[in-house]
């Protein structure tokens, strides 16, 4: 890859995504620059769904195929990320499914806004986020690929989750769209109106706690695939995934009302998760302990038994 393509996609990873930005800093240079590309493109085929204001869903279909092509290098590239997202997975032999699967789940997102069941998400994040656990971990080059794998899809689905938990304000008000299942949000005597107007209520609270309770399983579930990664890429991984499930204690901070303001790490907060997350690596190379040490999720038997941490809602004042 040339380094202006190289840079074209650590501008937009800069701009786009500065939690997972500043864990890829930490990166080997070897797999650091490829994270660059990665990224961007990913931010690319997203922002054709996303920042879609008037844009009509013939001309985003269009707009996708167009990426889908040249990432599949059908067509000559129009974009120095997409030249060098080729010659990437032609580096790391990633299959081309992959980049199928993930360009399918960004065309969902132009007709669908509601999921019915965790298992419809599900469907959808194999795309949006299980491709990206596939292929960040190609461009690691682990030697146990084959065990690191389900674990960094499983961690790919928990920054997902994250983001949709700490984004619904910002679905509903720029993209109409709604990630809590409704399922959940039935079972807990929530209505998709209320969401819509942005109206908190207790029993809202009530179905956040429960979908971060089910996130923070997928990061002990992921963590725990972090030691078959090489050993220059653990600590980056694990400070991305402390770095993302700190947003957790944002929103229990704000009694799980991410209606009224979006929930967002300051710098400050990001150096302290940073700053504790590698003096206990320095200590201590174990991901999965160091990630229970300093991380907002609870350990498993404190999350089952502690109302703070699924089972309950504050009561506001």
């Amino acid at each position: 890859m040339q380094q202006e393509h190289i840079d074209a996609g650590k501008t937009i990873q800069k701009r786009t995504g500065k939690t997972f930005y500043l864990a890829t800093r930490f990166l080997p240079e070897r797999v650091r620059h490829a994270t660059h590309v990665l990224y961007a493109f990913f931010r690319i085929a997203d922002e054709v769904v996303d920042d879609a204001a008037d844009v009509d869903p013939e001309t985003q279909r269009a707009q996708l195929e167009a990426i889908r092509a040249q990432a599949l290098g059908e067509q000559p590239p129009d974009d120095p990320v997409l030249e060098a997202f080729r010659e990437l997975t032609e580096r790391y032999g990633i299959d081309d499914a992959e980049i199928e699967t993930f360009i399918d789940a960004m065309a969902t997102d132009i007709e669908t806004s509601r999921y019915e069941t965790y298992s419809d998400l599900e469907s959808y994040m194999r795309g949006s986020a299980a491709s990206v656990g596939v292929m960040m971990t190609a461009i690691m080059e682990p030697e146990a690929e084959e065990t690191a794998l389900p674990h960094a899809v499983t961690l790919g689905e928990a920054f997902q989750m994250t983001n949709f938990l700490r984004d619904v304000r910002e679905d509903v008000l720029e993209r109409d769209r709604i990630y809590i299942p409704q399922e959940t949000l039935r079972d807990h005597g929530v209505d998709t109106e209320q969401i819509e107007r942005l109206e908190y209520t207790e029993s809202f609270g009530a179905a956040m706690a429960a979908e971060l309770q089910r996130t923070e399983e997928l990061y002990r579930e992921g963590v725990a695939g972090i030691r078959y990664l090489p050993e220059d890429c653990q600590l980056p991984v694990l400070l991305a995934a402390v770095l993302y499930a700190e947003h957790h204690t944002v929103i229990r901070n704000q009694e799980y009302d991410v209606l009224s303001a979006e929930p967002s790490l300051s710098t400050a907060r990001k150096l302290w998760c940073l700053a504790k997350t590698r003096w206990h690596w320095h200590w201590n190379r174990d991901p999965e302990a160091v990630f229970q040490r300093v991380s907002a999720v609870p350990t498993a038997d404190r999350d089952r038994h502690s109302p703070e941490h699924g089972d309950g809602v504050p009561t506001r004042s």
